[in-house]
């Protein structure tokens, strides 16, 4: 079975084709710029081809059109016919309180996902017209939704109720739903595997970290809690999102400069984070050049504060689960940097918490246990798979249906 994993952006659409038999991605790419002047399609094959087209994409559909006729062509496709595709697996950012799990898109999930397009305005809507592009396209294709908030229902009523009156509740939904649940859930269930451990015995941390980021607390194969909340600005400092804020700023800032509410939350999610502390970037990388070699007293500053509310939220959930027994980086920057790996992990010693120097300083994306072998918490790092899961996911679904 061939499934067709989709994640549509607002101005873009990433892609991968997963041969499921042999649980093998056979292409992975994007479409950029979608709308937009200079949009462009890429992609890398299996045979090791690499392609870009140019071209002007309008919409989503016109986008998921190109991508098929790629996916199929002769020169660079590893189709004979889209009759090859049995299915596709769909991102879907928010699926509220409806969803604890994926689900076979029918008329009752495309009318969920459109309400709560007010809960998630920025993703739900270009998650929503690729789902509907691929029904034009392809009227008969069977299609499955993957949410990234669906990990998290299994949050306790004490954990992700916020103190504002009940009836806002009632009435809005308002409450802490959490996001990037598939990596969550990958990561660590791919930990317990290499560790041998039941998956639902297990008191886990996991640091997803990359331009957004988000930490969760995993009790007995269960999300207990998470960073993130009723939206993604919560909880960890990153790229250009503030993490967590005394909502007085808001007003306050509103109020000294004048801001309109579409001007203040522009500042929150697009100036603020690692790019606002440090006004050198919002990547990692050259945030840690400037402080390294250059110097960059605000560059340095970015990275203690970043790494410090990593370290303020495993102490709390080391309170919230009773210990920790195996904690997990994944996402761009977990993967890819030792320097805030060790600076996360520094300190812990009183948790039992040590790890190995000479494994961690020269990891870069692959798994591995980094811990030292008397540490008492397992410390890994797992690179995320969600396209896995979304194709897992679908193939699942999909072939009860049959």
């Amino acid at each position: 079975m061939k499934i067709l994993v989709l994640n549509c952006g607002s101005s873009s659409i990433k892609f991968q084709l997963w041969d499921m038999l042999k649980k093998e991605s056979l292409a992975v790419g994007i479409a950029e710029k979608v709308g937009l002047k200079g949009s462009f399609v890429k992609l890398e094959n299996s045979k090791g081809q690499k392609v870009k087209f140019e071209g002007e994409i309008l919409d989503h559909q016109i986008g998921i059109e190109y991508i098929l006729g790629i996916l199929t062509s002769k020169d660079y496709g590893l189709l004979k016919s889209l009759a090859e595709i049995e299915a596709v697996g769909h991102r879907v950012a928010h699926g509220g309180e409806s969803f604890d799990k994926s689900a076979f898109v029918d008329d009752f999930v495309l009318e969920q996902i459109e309400k709560c397009i007010e809960l998630a305005p920025l993703h739900n809507p270009a998650n929503l017209r690729g789902i509907i592009a691929m029904k034009n396209l392809i009227p008969d294709i069977k299609q499955v939704a993957v949410f990234d908030t669906a990990f998290h229902q299994t949050m306790p009523e004490y954990s992700y109720m916020y103190a504002i009156p009940y009836s806002l509740y009632n009435k809005y939904k308002i409450r802490r739903y959490g996001f990037h649940g598939t990596s969550h859930s990958y990561i660590a269930k791919r930990a317990c595997d290499i560790l041998k451990v039941d998956y639902n015995k297990q008191k886990i941390v996991t640091a997803h970290l990359g331009n957004g980021a988000s930490m969760c607390a995993i009790r007995d194969g269960k999300s207990l809690d998470t960073s993130m909340g009723f939206t993604p600005v919560e909880g960890l400092i990153m790229g250009t999102r503030t993490g967590d804020l005394d909502i007085g700023v808001v007003n306050y800032i509103m109020d000294k400069e004048e801001l309109p509410l579409s001007s203040i939350n522009t500042v929150f999610n697009k100036q603020s984070g690692m790019l606002g502390i440090t006004g050198v970037s919002s990547d990692m990388r050259e945030i840690q050049n400037a402080a390294k070699n250059e110097g960059n007293k605000r560059a340095q500053l970015g990275l203690d504060m970043y790494s410090y509310r990593i370290k303020k939220y495993i102490g709390a959930y080391a309170a919230a689960l009773g210990g920790i027994d195996i904690l997990i980086f994944a996402g761009g920057i977990g993967e890819n940097s030792p320097v805030i790996r060790k600076a996360v992990c520094k300190d812990f010693e009183y948790l039992g918490l040590k790890i190995d120097d000479s494994k961690n300083d020269n990891l870069r994306g692959e798994e591995m246990v980094i811990s030292a072998d008397d540490s008492k918490i397992k410390v890994l790092v797992v690179p995320t798979n969600e396209e896995l899961v979304i194709a897992e996911d679908t193939h699942s679904i999909v072939s009860k249906l049959n």
